[in-house]
Formats: structure tokens, C-alpha cells, sequence
């Protein structure tokens, strides 16, 4: 967790950029992530300088080139630690004519990185302006993992506070919950078809490192994770970059964040590719049939796109692969053709494993439509037996566009269930039903088959999934108590009535004969 000095110090940027002309938080943020790149290369040469001189020899890797650009200026002038110390003027004409036109040349290098920097445009209107934001940036501390990822993640935070471009982020807590219940393996193989931030992917890879920490020293592992495990596609190519510098920034060194369209592009040749779908794809309504993958719409013949996601992600798993995705609220319980016969493959084909119902104001301020989280694994050959539901009310913040937390901070996600000393009191859970997901979550075979249908959380047998017409909408399992009214006959009433009168007048006769006494 960053401190308060960090988060001034990057307040303190985000307002220097907002100041001096530029407004657009996407392009601020835009604009930080080529100068963080700039950082990150200057660190990563000058270890490959001190290991050739410890080792007494050449470098194996040059990131910044022997000799000049085709300007004439020395290569390693080009590097953060040498241009910070410039005049702003100098600073200024260095980063735009040099520094730039250098970074667009990296595309060849395979790195993801590279490959999302080949067409990087210095927006960065002043030379004032980016003399300030260097030197705020270059107060950062950037040595420890932890804080260059939480460091980003604060920054990207600030899109959504913006008020612009949150439909790119998933809030963090319920990202964390996703990957919890799902609990990615260090053979896992992990796809996010719409990707934008990477934050499912960050937060894959932090859980991974919490909970599989020896991974890292096995070198078939280690490799696997930082070059094969994780896969995020998108089809915006600002969001492309600034995903792939969160995952740099979280000690991913070379993940696949590609361009792709998503839904646009035929997917044999990825068919069966992973084992673990994490996403919450745009839901942007209907698609033009000409535009749609021809192998998605065999699967589910539909316009929708909520529909062809969900297609696409049984595509993309392998046998006995699972996923995690949100899904508006209409997928649960549509009546068209479509909606219908994709919920009976899930419950019929495959292995439906459960359905948390969210919060109506969880995407607030962006989007107050209902949503669900779906579970389930890739079989083939069915498998359903309990569908296990969780009726969410609170998810620790205010469900207003405002999204203000109801709780200390030591007391939202799960933090509770993770450290006993802040367990939730029932007044608490009240606020954040987060830990009590999980933690029934991990019972859905067991204990929860017991539950009544009256309680926050139950299973409910496929045979009665198939009896209503496969409707997955929590409201159609969950009974509710009423509370039981006493239906008396009125002779019954009008006799204590009369009852009550003649106490009334008793009262009232005794009163009387206490005055008179005075």
C-alpha cells in the first residue's frame, strides 16, 4: 500500500499535467506511462551496465544503442538519468525530437512493451510542464514491486474519479473477489478478452505471488509466468499500453497484451488455448452480423453481444478450464432463443458452478444496470449438478454515484476474512459481504447444501434450473419470509374494544375521585 507522501506526490503530478493544459485523464495518463517507460529502460540498462562491469565484460544487452540517432545525438544522452539533469528548454526539445522518435523504434524488440510504444505521441504541450512532471516523477520511489504497481493502480484510479473513461475499470474489490474464487494456479494459463487496464490480470498475478511464492524458484514456472501465463486483448490502443505498463510495473516482464477485436476475428486457432477466462466485457448492446466472428455465431446465433462474449469464452477454454465473468442481469433471465438456449449449454453442456448477484450501484457513477458474476467450467460433457447463488447487498461502499466507503479501509474487500483481527461483526457484514462470499464460497459443496432458500446464499438442484426453463435470476430460487398476520373475526374485535372503553372509563371515574379527595 502506497503512503500518504506517494499519493501527494502523485496528486501533485496529476494536477501539474490538469494546470498546464491538459485535461483529458486518459491523456495523462497516457503521457505518465511513456515517461515511466523512459524510467524503467534507463534502470534496466544501468543493470545490465553493472553486471558487465562485475562480470569483467561486454554487455549482453544494450537497450540504448552505441553511437547517435540519425540527428546526430549520442543514444545514451536519450536516457532518463541524463536528460532529468537538462535545462527545461533542452529537456524539452531532447524528449520531443530524440526521445521519442527513439521509443518508436523499439517495436522490433519483441517485448510487448516495445510493441506498444512503436507509435507513442509527446502530447506534453511546455517545457515547464514537463520539466515539473519529470522531476515529481523522479521523486517517486520506484525500487520495490509493490509500490510501482500500487503507485499505477492509485493513478488509474483517478480515471474513474475523473468522471471519464470508468467503463475501463472494474472496481479493484471485485476484481480481487473474482480471482479469489477462481484461485489461479502457477499452470494456469490466463485470458482477459477485453483486457483495458489488465487490472483481472495484475491481480491474478499478485494473488499468485501471495499464494504461490515458490514458483519463482522454478525456472519452468518462473518462465511460464512472466512469458506465457497471461493474455489480454483489446482493441484501443491507448488502453493497450497503459495495460501493459501496469503489468510491467507489477513484475510482469513479458505478457501477450495484443490488439484484437474481440468478437470481430475468427478464433480456431485459439480454441481450447486457456485454462482460466477472467473478464468483464463492454456489453454495448447489438453487433452489425457482418461484423461478428462466423465460428462465435455457430456456437450462439445472436446479435447480443453479452451473449457472444459468453461464446467466445467457451471457445477460448480448455476442457476442464473455468472462468469468472460479469454479466448484465438480462443474460440470467432473457426470454429470446438465444439468451435461452446459451444458459441450457451452460447448465446442460458444461458445468455451471455458481452466480453471485451484485449490487445494482456497483458501477457508479458510469452505469447503474444490474449485474451478475458467473462461475463456471468448461466440460463438454456436463457436470451441473448444485448451482450455488449468493444474493450480494453491499460491497463496503455506498451504492450512489458518490461510491463513498462505509467502512475503515481495514474492513473493505476481504481483508477481513484474510486477518482475524478484523473480522466482521454483524453489523459490519451488513456493509460488506465480500468475506461472507468467499467464505461460503469455499462450503458450496458441502455445508451450503443445507442452507434455506431464505438465506443470503443456497444451491438450487439442476433439475429445478431445467423445470424453469433454465432462468438463472437469483428472485426465481430465493423465497422470502413474510411475516405472519393474525386474521381475528370481528365480534372478537368489537368485544376487546368495548373491553378497552370500560378500562378507559374506570381510569377515568378513579382519577376523578382522587381530585375530589384534594
Amino acid at each position: 500500500m502506497i503512503t500518504g507522501d506517494i499519493k501527494s506526490k502523485i496528486d501533485q503530478i496529476w494536477n501539474a499535467f490538469w494546470s498546464g493544459g491538459i485535461a483529458n485523464p486518459i491523456e495523462v495518463i497516457e503521457q505518465i506511462t511513456y515517461l515511466l517507460f523512459l524510467r524503467r529502460l534507463d534502470d534496466l540498462h544501468t543493470l545490465e551496465e553493472n553486471k558487465a562491469t562485475r562480470l569483467k565484460r561486454p554487455m549482453e544487452r544494450r537497450l540504448f544503442p552505441a553511437g547517435a540517432d540519425a540527428r546526430g545525438r549520442a543514444y545514451d544522452s536519450l536516457r532518463w538519468s541524463r536528460f532529468k539533469n537538462e535545462a527545461p528548454s533542452e529537456m524539452f526539445a531532447i524528449v520531443g525530437e530524440h526521445v521519442f522518435p527513439f521509443l518508436r523504434t523499439l517495436g522490433s524488440d519483441d517485448s510487448t512493451y516495445a510493441h506498444h510504444m512503436k507509435d507513442a505521441r509527446f502530447t506534453i504541450p511546455t517545457p515547464a510542464l514537463l520539466a515539473k512532471v519529470v522531476d515529481l516523477l523522479d521523486a517517486v520511489p520506484m525500487d520495490n514491486r509493490d509500490t510501482k504497481g500500487d503507485l499505477y493502480e492509485y493513478m488509474l484510479g483517478k480515471i474513474a474519479s475523473a468522471g471519464q473513461n470508468g467503463q475501463f475499470r472494474t472496481p479493484r474489490h471485485i476484481i480481487q473477489l473474482m480471482v479469489e474464487m477462481t484461485a489461479p494456479t502457477p499452470t494456469d494459463t490466463i485470458c482477459d478478452p477485453a483486457s483495458g487496464t489488465c487490472g483481472f490480470l495484475v491481480a491474478a498475478g499478485e494473488y499468485l505471488r501471495e499464494q504461490h511464492a515458490s514458483l519463482f524458484h522454478d525456472a519452468k514456472l518462473n518462465r511460464h509466468f512472466n512469458h506465457g501465463m497471461f493474455h489480454g486483448y483489446d482493441f484501443d490502443n491507448t488502453m493497450l499500453r497503459i495495460g501493459s505498463m501496469n503489468m510491467m510495473l507489477h513484475g510482469v516482464d513479458n505478457p501477450a497484451i495484443t490488439y484484437r477485436d474481440s468478437l470481430g476475428q475468427e478464433h480456431s486457432f485459439e480454441e481450447g488455448r486457456y485454462s482460466l477466462v477472467l473478464a468483464n466485457p463492454p456489453f454495448a448492446g447489438s453487433l452489425d452480423y457482418e461484423n461478428v466472428a462466423k465460428d462465435l455465431l455457430q456456437t450462439v446465433k445472436t446479435k447480443k453481444t453479452e451473449l457472444l462474449f459468453l461464446a467466445l469464452f467457451l471457445r477460448l477454454l480448455k476442457p476442464g478450464g473455468r472462468a469468472a465473468v460479469i454479466v448484465p442481469d438480462g443474460v440470467l433471465f432473457g426470454s429470446s432463443t438465444a439468451h435461452k438456449a446459451l444458459r441450457k449449454m451452460l447448465v446442460e453442456d458444461q458445468k455451471l458452478d455458481g452466480i453471485v448477484s451484485l449490487p445494482g450501484g456497483v458501477f457508479k457513477p458510469y452505469a447503474g444496470v444490474s449485474t451478475a458474476i458467473l462461475f463456471f467450467t468448461k466440460t463438454n460433457s456436463g457436470g451441473t449438478e448444485q448451482v450455488w447463488f449468493y444474493d450480494m447487498q453491499a460491497d463496503g461502499y455506498s451504492l450512489d454515484d458518490k461510491r463513498q466507503p462505509l467502512l475503515p479501509e481495514d474492513k473493505l474487500g476481504l481483508q477481513p476474512l484474510k486477518d482475524k483481527r478484523n473480522q466482521l461483526l454483524k453489523e459490519e457484514h451488513i456493509k460488506n459481504n465480500l468475506p461472507d462470499v468467499l467464505a461460503r464460497w469455499a462450503q458450496r459443496g458441502g455445508t451450503e447444501r443445507q442452507r434455506s432458500r431464505t438465506e443470503q446464499s443456497f444451491c438450487v438442484p439442476k433439475a429445478d434450473i431445467a423445470a424453469n426453463g433454465y432462468d438463472l435470476s437469483i428472485n426465481r430460487y430465493k423465497e422470502v419470509v413474510h411475516a405472519q398476520v393474525q386474521h381475528r373475526a370481528p365480534s372478537e374485535i368489537l368485544a376487546e374494544l368495548a373491553k378497552l372503553e370500560d378500562e378507559i372509563a374506570a381510569g377515568m371515574k378513579a382519577l376523578e375521585g382522587m381530585l375530589e379527595v384534594k
